[in-house]
């Protein structure tokens, strides 16, 4: 076998290696059904006293006589509605416990409901944010707000971003809390916690935000690709927990379970999904304490951020300011959030991955020719372009000598006949012959070094960011995140049934028009190379194209859109190249000739 048909070959099945492995390692994420929701009276375990106290951590729901949870239903809320948010305040804790993502319904359906962010105890999977104060001293938790503490309004009935809402409650024992809770036109909250102390008496407090999920989310699912669960950044550290990984942590006992407890100067610390995310970001300047802890007993998931400990004099006012991110991880957003308003290294809640130095370039190019093509689609397309434009360079020398290696195959079938049998002489023959007219047999592969990993990074980008999601191209592809939806099986919906679903054995046979299309490229761009004279290396070769087409069927429109696009521009790139070399086959003419020997006429 000639150096190039082996170059071929080796570059074929490392192909196929890649892809098989990036399906055994990276499965397609599973929907698991909900788990069953706890009982509507869990609360959110209380964060640790401050360290001044040898006073024990213990359930905020135990700690405040307050209203039973069944109550909650009679109590007033408030509404929140924005031009990104609509939702509700529950004065019970004065927890942020219902939310909804204006812009981003949950499927293409028409009367498909908003994708719910928050949502209160005694729902399914209850999620939500609640602020309160860690006492100290000689205080009780009795003494402070917590999660079931029924909060009086004092000014506003509905949060917008011009109209801010005010809560009170006070102790009865001199100590008077203020809850300032404001929104800006995107996703940001602004809480402003105040106490003022009449006890004739020092005390000394810790104020908290914490962020807590009732049980493991229903959409969550073990995967390499993405990451779910905590995220935070802690003095340029970035912190990435799984659920799982939380269940996991070290057990502290003051913290009641697995907990993880960090210092730091600056950052922040949530729950990421997705493509949503909730976040708290303590005040800037100021040290915190960054919390992600797994009450086993409650099947809970919480972070929390700590801030300083503070001690307020008698007649005098403690107050802190801080901020909750509960929204779409927006790219834009994320990083005004980040560069005008100081959130530090925000953009990385968006989950870059391992080849982060390529993600981040290539979705910033993604994003800029979204924004000049207004399709998403045309923006792959354009990106392939612009890619192919910068790999030219290579590609050409890879062309050029592929074309000069076939200018080299009557030689090279010489040395065969010289050599005979002996195979030390004919590979010796051919390294001089390649040395001699100077063409590198390895060049051809150097190209797919390069767009292994920009497949990848590409891969990562359409499946992580959120500007791919539900974004249509043109006809019936209505969401390039997802496969195409349309299937040779009953002739691209001309036949009244629909195409097998995911759960069916048939699925995995069920292709698109775009599966097959990229199929059809392949199969061209591979008859630009010669043919293997081993006719079992012709079956397989002759195979691999389906095969592909089959495996990467199932990947994300707009993936396969890219691998179209750059099948198609490297074709007409090699074929040009070769036809300037005078080596270019008539794929037609070899077309028509195949068929003639397969099928000779009758005479």
């Amino acid at each position: 076998m000639d150096d190039q048909n082996k170059n071929l070959i080796l570059a074929t099945v490392l192909s196929f290696l890649v892809i098989l492995a990036w399906f055994l390692i990276f499965p397609p994420p599973e929907v698991k059904p909900s788990a069953q929701q706890p009982a509507a009276t869990q609360q959110a375990a209380a964060p640790q006293a401050p360290a001044a106290t040898a006073q024990p951590a213990q359930t905020v729901a135990t700690a405040n006589a307050a209203a039973p949870e069944a109550a909650a239903a009679n109590l007033p809320r408030i509404t929140i509605d924005t031009p990104r948010l609509e939702g509700s305040i529950s004065v019970q804790g004065g927890r942020i416990d219902s939310l909804l993502l204006k812009g981003y319904p949950e499927t293409l359906a028409k009367d498909s409901p908003l994708v719910r962010l928050l949502s209160p105890v005694g729902k399914d999977h209850a999620y939500y944010v609640l602020y309160g104060w860690a006492p100290g001293g000689t205080l009780a938790y009795s003494d402070v707000p917590g999660a079931n503490t029924i909060w009086k309004i004092t000014s506003g009935d509905k949060l917008t971003p011009a109209t801010p809402v005010t809560l009170e409650w006070s102790n009865g024992k001199g100590l008077t809390f203020i809850r300032k809770i404001s929104i800006d036109a995107n996703y940001m909250f602004t809480v402003d916690q105040s106490v003022k102390n009449d006890t004739g008496a020092p005390v000394t407090l810790e104020p908290y935000g914490m962020v807590v999920r009732h049980g493991k989310p229903a959409h969550s699912a073990a995967s390499t690709i993405l990451h779910e669960g905590v995220v935070g950044m802690t003095d340029g550290k970035l912190l990435e927990t799984t659920y799982e990984g939380m269940t996991k942590l070290e057990a502290v006992t003051s913290e009641g379970g697995p907990a993880r407890v960090l210092n730091a100067k600056s950052g922040w610390i949530g729950f990421t999904d997705k493509y949503w995310m909730t976040t708290l970001i303590p005040a800037a300047g100021k040290d915190f304490k960054a919390v992600e802890k797994y009450v086993k007993t409650d099947d809970m998931y919480q972070t929390e951020a700590r801030e300083p400990v503070m001690t307020v004099a008698a007649g005098q006012t403690g107050a802190i300011t801080s901020r909750l991110f509960a929204g779409a991880k927006e790219y834009d957003t994320i990083r005004h959030y980040q560069n005008k308003d100081g959130v530090p290294r925000f953009i990385d809640s968006i989950d870059w991955g391992w080849f982060f130095f390529l993600t981040k370039p290539i979705y910033w190019l993604l994003h800029n020719l979204h924004g000049l093509t207004g399709n998403v689609g045309l923006a792959i397309i354009c990106l392939v372009i612009v890619l192919k434009a910068i790999l030219f360079p290579l590609s050409r020398k890879s062309y050029i000598s592929m074309a000069r290696m076939k200018e080299l195959q009557p030689e090279i079938e010489l040395l065969k006949t010289k050599a005979g049998d002996d195979k030390m002489k004919l590979q010796k023959d051919m390294m001089q012959l390649y040395k001699d007219k100077k063409v590198n047999p390895a060049a051809g592969c150097l190209p797919m070094l390069f767009q292994v990993p920009i497949f990848f990074s590409l891969y990562k980008v359409i499946y992580v960011t959120i500007e791919l999601r539900q974004a249509p191209f043109y006809g019936w592809i209505r969401d390039l995140s997802v496969p195409d939806p349309s299937s040779w099986m009953n002739l691209f919906g001309l036949l009244p049934f629909p195409a097998p679903d995911h759960a069916s054995v048939l699925s995995a046979l069920s292709i698109g028009i775009l599966p097959i299309l990229l199929g059809i490229t392949m199969w061209l761009q591979q008859k630009l190379n010669p043919a293997p004279a081993d006719p079992t290396q012709q079956m397989i070769f002759a195979w691999m194209p389906w095969v592909f087409m089959f495996m990467l069927g199932h990947f994300a429109s707009g993936l396969v859109l890219y691998y179209i696009t750059n099948n198609t521009i490297t074709f007409a790139q090699q074929y040009l190249i070769m036809r300037s070399h005078g080596k270019a086959p008539d794929i037609l003419g070899n077309i028509f000739e195949s068929f003639q020997r397969k099928n000779p006429a009758k005479k």
